[in-house]
């Protein structure tokens, strides 16, 4: 007997609650690279320049984006659960393909898959929880999300430093991506549920866009508030795509031991997850716009810190305050996206905006790599800080609150 879907996360817990794991699992996968490739391309493949060494970003950035567009677009026609299967069989070969590689033409392959992997795991896992917790409680919704998906990053990305300071780079942390892509693939085989008649039951009978190329010409520059939005995305994961591939490298030249970067990176990223716990819900309660605009803001002058200052405890906190900024922005924008587009197209919708967002890791990389390798990688910092205040000050001008407070 088919049981008829009910919105809500409390009527939905326990499905919830297991794709918060599964994300967990998909945020690990991208954490077994956030120390270790950086170190990797220098030290084992004798990569110096900037540009060269970020290439796997540039690699991982461009399909990610792609892979999250189709994302989107699959999902509405075969339904969520296949497609989060198909993401985690591309995440398999992942891990051994970074234990082996003679070059770095296969840390490129595995980037291409890796990008896939999270393109299609991360969206999907995206969509199922907006489908299920319904309008009220979607900005919660998101922070627990995104909230789980960035404490694994940094948990994984400051075990792996570890790992490489004591063991060596190989194999030792990939061992844990295998891990995560065993267990991430046979619990969304096994127990993830489809969540699709969710949407389509929040929609109704209303009829509404169809097209996907309407879809991504709305999403992506017609409408004011999901056009803020996207571009807002994109800048986000262009100071990430900077602070993935260029920091490590700066701390090694000023002489921090492995064990010092990987925390700085896990600081940062342990406070952007665990604050979308808070901020996500608060977007419920106080609305959209301010936190993006405030947490743009706050990233650019943490980024402007950690150019100008030196020092363990100076680059501490400056990566406390861009986690800070980042966990302001990042379930936000993706809630903002939730309250604007119909349910009947908002899975296609979420997939154009995560296109312009991880878009984001290729243009950081390419702006980054540029510019250090031109005038050095304070420089690059500085261009990053300026483009993401300048980011902020546009969602100010530009989008409409999405979310106002309920009165009691």
């Amino acid at each position: 007997m088919t049981r008829t879907p009910r919105l809500g996360l409390r009527a939905n817990l326990a499905q919830f609650t297991l794709l918060v794991a599964v994300n967990a699992l998909v945020g690990g996968m991208l954490g077994q690279e956030r120390v270790t490739l950086p170190l990797l391309a220098e030290q084992a493949f004798g990569l110096t320049a900037a540009t060269g060494t970020l290439t796997f970003i540039l690699t991982f950035g461009l399909v990610k984006a792609a892979t999250n567009f189709f994302a989107g677009t699959l999902s509405d026609r075969y339904g969520r659960k296949p497609v989060l299967i198909a993401g985690w069989l591309a995440g398999l070969p992942v891990p051994l393909l970074l234990i082996w590689a003679p070059n770095w033409g296969w840390v490129i392959a595995a980037n291409v898959l890796l990008g896939v992997n999270q393109g299609l795991t991360w969206s999907t896992t995206v969509i199922m929880k907006i489908d299920l917790a319904g309008p009220e409680r979607r900005g919660l919704a998101m922070g627990l999300n995104e909230a789980a998906g960035y404490l694994a990053v940094a948990l994984t990305t400051v075990t792996t430093g570890y790992l490489a300071e004591r063991y060596g780079l190989r194999p030792a942390p990939f061992l844990l991506g295998a891990a995560y892509a065993a267990l991430g693939l046979g619990l969304s085989a096994a127990v993830v549920k489809e969540t699709r008649d969710h949407a389509r039951l929040e929609a109704g009978s209303t009829v509404s866009l169809s097209s996907t190329r309407q879809i991504f010409l709305l999403t992506s520059f017609k409408d004011r508030t999901l056009s803020s939005v996207s571009q807002a995305g994109m800048v986000n994961n262009l100071n990430d795509g900077l602070a993935w591939g260029l920091l490590p490298i700066m701390f090694v030249t000023r002489g921090l031991p492995l064990g010092q970067i990987g925390f700085l990176s896990a600081l940062y990223l342990a406070v952007w997850g665990l604050g979308q716990l808070a901020t996500g819900a608060l977007s419920d309660r106080w609305g959209r716009k301010g936190l993006i605009v405030w947490g743009m803001l706050a990233q650019g002058l943490a980024l402007a810190v950690i150019a100008f200052a030196d020092g363990f405890l100076w680059w501490a906190a400056a990566l406390a305050l861009l986690g800070a900024g980042t966990a302001m922005v990042y379930p936000t924008l993706l809630a903002a996206i939730g309250d604007v587009a119909h349910p009947s197209w908002r899975a296609r919708a979420v997939g154009v905006y995560r296109l312009w967002r991880d878009g984001g890791f290729a243009v950081g990389a390419l702006v980054a790599g540029v510019v250090a390798d031109l005038f050095g990688i304070p420089q690059a910092i500085w261009t990053v800080a300026a483009l993401t205040a300048a980011s902020g000050l546009i969602v100010a001008l530009r989008m409409d609150e999405t979310h106002r407070r309920r009165s009691a």
